[in-house]
């Protein structure tokens, strides 16, 4: 079938109109369907829904980093890092392309308060971490630049899509595929059954390892933020200690849903570094410690971890509760009563 992808283009607007419309237009000729700003001009709170489910529609994310952080949310962060936020946590590929040489951008398309530069530059960051961005410094650059990096993402990372309904086979094919995917779905019900009643029996066994750190031992958390202080912005250094006990008890409740692990990290930053009191933006912490939680919590038998397909066809690790965690975090966060 000829299939379509969908694609959301973020970015800053005034600054950024002339290489929104390349990209636009580049996005045109390879057949997909952009979406964005240019449906919302306004940003506000009262959009953000809206711009939600148009992100919940697309295949793809596509961002653009020029000079200016953007307009804030009430959480002090730019719409276009909040739509950027939501769709790594949706599990939607990135394709990212950044200004390869912010000192020549002209003065009026830079961003020109102290705390939003650094903003900005916390945000590329997090854009760079862990994935693979493209460079640009002429407009003219990038309809080359998504041609060529959205069609290795499409091809490694191949999403649900759209087709036209003239497309769909007849009728008797359809039953047929639907017999299929039935079929099909069943396999799949009976596989998570049984990788379910395996990880029940691998978390049981996972309990007895000889040696294991006990439940309410410390561990140390090491991270870094963002501090202004005297007019200047700087990297400083912030720690948590807490037991396991403690950070399985913070951090469950969050597992419910069945985050992503992007999404657990980010969640469980946000604890570390309001329980160690610093004050600053942009905190992160070390990930090989983080990995040391996760691998931690799965040997105690209270979560487990999967690569599992998201909502729009691609691939994540995510986070759940086993059995035993799931009672672990009643006991630990229920109201009992007075005796």
């Amino acid at each position: 079938m000829d299939k379509r992808y969908q694609v959301f283009v973020s970015s800053t607007y005034a600054d950024l109109k002339k290489e929104r419309q390349h990209v636009i237009q580049a996005l045109m000729e390879m057949d997909c369907i952009p979406a964005g700003m240019e449906l919302f001009p306004a940003a506000d709170e009262e959009q953000w829904t809206f711009i939600q489910k148009v992100i919940d529609d697309c295949d793809y994310y596509l961002l653009i980093i020029g000079g200016r952080y953007g307009s804030t949310t009430d959480e002090g962060i730019s719409y276009t890092e909040k739509e950027f936020d939501y769709a790594v946590a949706n599990g939607l590929k990135v394709v990212a392309l950044i200004h390869g040489k912010p000192e020549d951008i002209s003065f009026g398309k830079s961003e020109k308060d102290p705390e939003l530069r650094e903003k900005l530059l916390a945000f590329k960051d997090k854009v760079m971490d862990g994935r693979l961005v493209k460079f640009w410094e002429k407009d003219t650059e990038l309809p080359g630049l998504v041609a060529l990096s959205l069609t290795k993402t499409i091809k490694m990372y191949p999403a649900v899509g759209w087709v036209r309904a003239s497309s769909i086979a007849n009728e008797n094919v359809l039953t047929e595929m639907n017999e299929v995917r039935k079929k099909y779905s069943d396999l799949i019900e009976q596989n998570t059954i049984l990788r379910e009643q395996y990880e029940s029996l691998n978390s049981q066994q996972l309990c007895t390892i000889d040696d294991i750190d006990d439940f309410d031992s410390l561990f140390c958390i090491h991270g870094k933020y963002k501090s202004t202080a005297g007019g200047y912005t700087h990297t400083e250094d912030f720690e948590c200690e807490l037991s396991w006990r403690e950070i399985f008890a913070l951090l469950s409740p969050y597992l419910v849903e069945h985050p992503n692990d992007g999404s657990v990290k980010l969640q469980l930053t946000k604890i570390l570094f309001e329980k160690s009191g610093e004050r600053g933006s942009s905190p992160r912490i070390d990930d090989q410690e983080f990995k040391t939680v996760t691998i931690q919590l799965k040997a105690y038998g209270l979560v487990s971890t999967k690569y599992s397909k998201t909502t729009k066809g691609g691939m994540a690790l995510f986070w759940s509760l086993t059995e035993k965690g799931d009672q672990f975090m009643l006991e630990s966060r229920i109201i009992k009563k007075n005796t």
